[in-house]
């Protein structure tokens, strides 16, 4: 499987090429929001989410049949931005479940860069 296209699919909204990655009975957890997806409801809450995306995977590592990319996620208008991390299990080249974890990208707390601490990641 191709995560790079994958990847690629999910950004542009391409429910039809979507559904292809996934084996029958695959499931998506979206841990942040505490939500569980089958295979067409993951289709529903991604390509029907609002707005032009883009993005580019920044990281994958693989362990056995497990993918784990952390991808940078942003509208195309570049106006939000979040970083997903996504475990990724892959049977017979087909998706079989996903975990992922969404965050917001975001300036430090004020807490810390009053006690200036830290440094912007180059």
């Amino acid at each position: 499987m191709d995560i790079y296209k994958f990847w690629r699919d999910v950004l542009e909204q391409n429910a039809d090429a979507i559904k292809d990655y996934f084996a029958k009975n695959a499931y998506i957890n979206w841990h942040c929001t505490n939500e569980q997806f089958n295979v067409d409801e993951f289709i529903i809450a991604n390509c029907e989410y609002p707005g032009n995306w883009d993005g580019e995977v920044e990281r994958l590592e693989q362990i056995n049949d497990l993918l784990i990319t952390v991808t940078h996620v942003y509208p195309q208008d570049k106006t939000l931005s979040f970083h997903v991390t996504s475990f990724i299990k892959v049977i017979d080249n087909k998706i079989a479940a996903i975990d992922e974890y969404w965050a917001d990208d975001g300036i430090a707390p004020k807490w810390r860069q009053d006690k200036h601490i830290g440094k912007v990641i180059t």
